[in-house]
C-alpha cells in the first residue's frame, strides 16, 4: 500500500533527526511527487538541498545546489505566502549566493504585497539598491521604512533600521561627487581602479590595529596619567577607553570606506555582471590581484556563476539599468489605506 504524503513526510522528518539528510532529502521529494501543494515538503527539499555544518562550521553551497534549493524555495512561497522563513532564505541565495540582486528586488516586492507593513522586506530592498548605486530609490524606501504604519516590533528590528538608515548615508557621501556607473566603460572610476588594481582593500582588522588602536591607546596613558591612580580612576579610564573606541570606530568608518573605494567601486561592477549576465569588467582589471581578492571575498556559488558569465562574454550595454520594481496597484490601495489610517491617528507610534 503507498504511503500518504503525510506519511512520507514524517519519514524525512525522522531522518533528518538521526543525521541522514540524504534519506530526508529523498523522502521530502517523495512528498512533493505524491502532494505538489505540501508547502513543508518543498521547504524540506530546500533546506536540505543545501549542505549541513562541519565540524560546527557551515559549509557554503555550490551552483548547483543554490539554484535547487531556490526554484523549491518559490514553490514554497506560492503555496504559502504568509510564511517568513522561505522568504529569508530565499533573499539569501538569490543576493549573496547568486548575486541576482534584480531578481532579489522583485522577491522582496513580492513578499512586501503579502505582508506591506512588514519592515524587513523595506530594509532588504534597500540594500540592494545602495549595491546598486540608486540612492534616491533608498531615500524614498527609507521614507516608507520610517513611517508610522511599518511594524517594528522589536528592538533587534529598530536597531536594523538605524543601521540601514546609516549605511544609505555613509554611501550616499562617499558617492556625492559621482555615482559609479560600471556599464560606462568611460566612466571616470574605471581609471582609478586601473591604477589600484594591485591594490587589495584594507580590512577592518588591520585598519582597527593600525589606525583607531594607537589613538585609543594614547587616550587611554594620557587619561591614566591624569586620573588613574585610584580604583575609581581605573573604572573611569576604563570606561573612557570603551567610549573612545566606540566613538572613533564610528567616525572613522567613513574613512575606511573612502579609502576602500576602488574595490567597493569593483564590488559593484561584479554585482552588474551577475545581476545582468553580462561582462563590463575589463580584461586588465579581471585578473589582477585587487579582481581576485574582491571575488574571493563572495559565495562560491556566486564565483561559479561568474566565470559562466565571463565564459560567455557579452557585453553589457552602456545604457544598461537594473530593472527596480514600481509600485502595483496593491501596493497604490495599500498606501492610500495606510495615509487615511494614519489620518485618523489609529496606528500607534515606534517605540524607541
Amino acid at each position: 500500500m503507498a504511503k500518504s504524503a503525510e506519511m512520507t513526510w514524517l519519514d524525512a522528518i525522522e531522518a533528518e533527526q538521526s543525521g541522514d539528510r540524504v534519506t530526508a532529502l529523498e523522502a521530502a521529494k517523495k512528498t512533493v511527487a505524491i502532494d505538489p501543494i505540501h508547502a513543508d515538503g518543498w521547504m524540506g527539499v530546500a533546506r536540505w538541498s543545501l549542505p549541513t555544518e562541519t565540524r560546527g562550521k557551515q559549509d557554503m553551497p555550490d551552483l548547483e545546489q543554490s539554484a535547487k534549493a531556490m526554484a523549491a524555495l518559490r514553490r514554497v512561497v506560492q503555496i504559502d505566502p504568509e510564511g517568513f522563513d522561505a522568504w529569508r532564505l530565499g533573499g539569501v541565495i538569490l543576493v549573496d549566493h547568486l548575486g541576482m540582486l534584480e531578481d532579489g528586488l522583485r522577491w522582496w516586492q513580492d513578499r512586501r504585497e503579502v505582508a506591506p507593513y512588514e519592515v524587513a522586506p523595506l530594509i532588504e530592498q534597500i540594500g540592494i539598491l545602495v549595491r546598486l548605486g540608486h540612492y534616491e530609490e533608498c531615500a524614498e524606501l527609507l521614507e516608507e521604512l520610517f513611517s508610522k504604519g511599518m511594524e517594528a516590533t522589536s528592538s533587534n528590528q529598530l536597531a536594523r533600521m538605524e543601521s540601514v538608515n546609516r549605511m544609505v548615508s555613509r554611501a550616499a557621501k562617499m558617492e556625492e561627487d559621482e555615482i559609479f556607473r560600471p556599464q560606462n566603460p568611460k566612466h571616470p572610476r574605471w581609471a582609478i581602479i586601473e591604477r589600484m588594481k594591485k591594490r587589495k582593500p584594507i580590512s577592518p582588522t588591520f585598519f582597527l590595529i593600525t589606525f583607531i588602536a594607537p589613538i585609543v591607546f594614547l587616550l587611554g596613558t594620557i587619561s591614566m596619567t591624569l586620573v588613574g591612580n585610584s580604583t575609581w580612576g581605573f573604572l573611569m579610564v576604563f570606561v573612557f577607553i570603551l567610549i573612545c573606541f566606540m566613538a572613533i570606530s564610528r567616525v572613522t568608518s567613513g574613512l575606511l570606506h573612502k579609502l576602500n573605494r576602488h574595490a567597493l567601486d569593483l564590488d559593484r561592477a561584479i554585482d552588474f555582471e551577475t545581476s545582468s549576465g553580462r561582462i563590463c569588467i575589463p580584461e586588465t582589471i579581471r585578473y589582477s590581484k585587487l579582481y581576485a581578492a574582491m571575488v574571493g571575498q563572495r559565495m562560491p556559488a556566486l564565483g561559479e556563476r561568474l566565470e559562466l558569465v565571463v565564459q560567455g562574454g557579452d557585453k553589457l550595454p552602456i545604457r544598461w539599468s537594473p530593472d527596480v520594481p514600481e509600485f502595483s496597484a496593491l501596493e497604490e490601495d495599500w498606501f492610500a489605506e495606510t495615509q487615511e489610517r494614519i489620518e485618523a491617528d489609529e496606528f500607534e507610534p515606534l517605540e524607541d
